[in-house]
């Protein structure tokens, strides 16, 4: 059992999912071998609680951790933001808990950022070995003590300094390779959490230099480096799955691929990437934001490729590897808001839910402001609670989220807007409050850098 989680991923980046300048051909084969999943969904817009979400199956709501770590902190903002959770809670029965229950070597290889101490690293929540996963939610690059980002020396307290100019995504993938090679005799787990393709924008030169000479103005994507970093990616994953195939595991292992969030645009003269038709990205409260890459290798259940349309998100992913691996949750699991997907494999058209739902009580500089959300079939409803508006599509006929239908469909808004009301009860989710301390002034200068699309 491999979980791939690549940092900031676009919807469009891969091949896959129709990039026309980005080279992903490992990551294109996975999804010829297995299933490819159109309306996939992180549990958030940023990193940190859709990682929470995918360890404990619990919507970040349920957790209270609902920010990236450490935050952005607009203290004069209209709204005072919650006191939320900056890491997992040592109670939280963690989906590497509950396959080394069931006997599987269990290794967390990459980033983390679920705490800031030690104590709520990875080797507490139930991993047996720890290669690089600590606080830091990107590639630490300091000049004070010289670490350099993708490019050793890392500065990692989880990993060693590889030689001058090691890129830290080969690395990573060269010790998934070692622990496949060290414990292919029996079954293991193991999360690949990818640093990249997180800011800073770095990669190998021949790389960057090969996108530079492919540049187009009528592709959808231009940026060298981020393209040149996706490759990196692929790279990993091709080496990952050779290693497989060497030892005579790929068709009996799992492999889920998948982003933590929608993929990062950038302003100004500072484009990343470009998830269109989806609107934004990371950080804001559209499409762009969540909607996400997901790929499930499954040989025992799908061996050739087929798209899934059904709406899944990060935490579905707990209960369906455990169904996958074959044995059901341990008494030990409290309740988790996922549900396995096996049903739809196994020939019904859709999952047991009624909707999907998301709560980002917080700020962005990427755009984002306190707001829920709440996808139901068709339909998707996002509640403004700074303004207390509401905004209604229909995704079948707006994928960019451009028409607002509140005010012709108002009895849908309120079934909605009642059902995410009853949803939040039921998950005790921590809702912002009136700011006493609000500045209007600086609330206008910071609106004023923002680009909401």
């Amino acid at each position: 059992m491999i979980v791939i989680l690549v940092d900031d991923m676009g919807w469009k980046d891969l091949g896959c999912y129709g990039s026309d300048y980005h080279s992903t051909p490992n990551i294109d084969q996975l999804a010829e071998d297995g299933i490819l999943f159109t309306n996939s969904y992180s549990s958030c817009n940023v990193c940190s609680p859709t990682r929470a979400a995918l360890m404990t199956g619990k919507n970040p709501a349920r957790l209270h951790l609902t920010d990236w770590i450490e935050g952005h902190k607009y203290p004069w903002a209209r709204l005072k933001v919650p006191d939320w959770k900056m890491i997992i809670d040592s109670s939280e029965y963690t989906l590497a808990e509950a396959f080394k229950d069931a006997g599987y070597y269990t290794a967390h290889i990459g980033k983390w950022h679920l705490g800031e101490s030690e104590k709520d690293w990875p080797e507490y929540h139930g991993f047996d070995v720890n290669i690089g996963g600590w606080s830091k939610g990107s590639p630490n690059r300091n000049v004070k003590n010289g670490s350099n980002g993708y490019f050793s020396p890392y500065g990692n307290p989880r990993m060693d300094d590889g030689e001058v100019d090691e890129y830290l995504t080969e690395r990573l993938a060269d010790e998934v390779c070692q622990v496949i090679e060290e414990q292919s005799e029996k079954p293991f787990f193991i999360n690949l959490w990818l640093y990249n393709v997180h800011m800073p924008l770095q990669a190998q030169e021949e790389k960057v230099q090969k996108y530079l000479a492919l540049q187009d103005s009528s592709k959808q994507h231009h940026n060298p480096v981020y393209a040149a970093m996706v490759e990196h990616t692929d790279d990993a994953v091709g080496k990952v799955i050779a290693k497989l195939k060497e030892r005579g595991l790929y068709e009996n292992t799992i492999i889920l691929f998948a982003s933590d969030n929608g993929g990062l645009i950038g302003n100004g003269q500072r484009k990343i990437t470009n998830n269109a038709p989806l609107r934004h990205g990371k950080g804001g409260m559209y499409e762009g934001g969540i909607r996400i890459p997901t790929i499930l290798h499954a040989p025992a259940y799908i061996k050739t490729h087929h798209i899934i349309h059904e709406p899944v998100i990060t935490e579905d992913y707990y209960p369906t590897l455990l169904e996958l691996a074959g044995f059901q949750n341990s008494s030990q699991a409290k309740e988790y808001d996922g549900i396995s997907w096996l049903s739809i494999f196994n020939g019904e058209q859709m999952l047991n839910r009624d909707a999907l739902y998301w709560h980002y009580p917080h700020y962005h500089q990427e755009g984002a402001v306190p707001h829920g959300a709440i996808r139901q079939g068709k339909w998707k409803l996002i509640e403004n609670f700074e303004t207390d508006s509401i905004e209604l599509y229909n995704l079948e006929e707006d994928q960019g989220e451009r028409h607002n239908l509140h005010s012709k469909f108002p009895d849908r808004v309120i079934e909605m807007r009642k059902k995410m009301d009853a949803w939040r009860k039921n998950v005790n989710a921590q809702m912002p409050m009136s700011n006493p301390d609000y500045d209007q002034q600086k609330e206008r200068k910071k609106d004023k850098q923002i680009i909401n699309d």
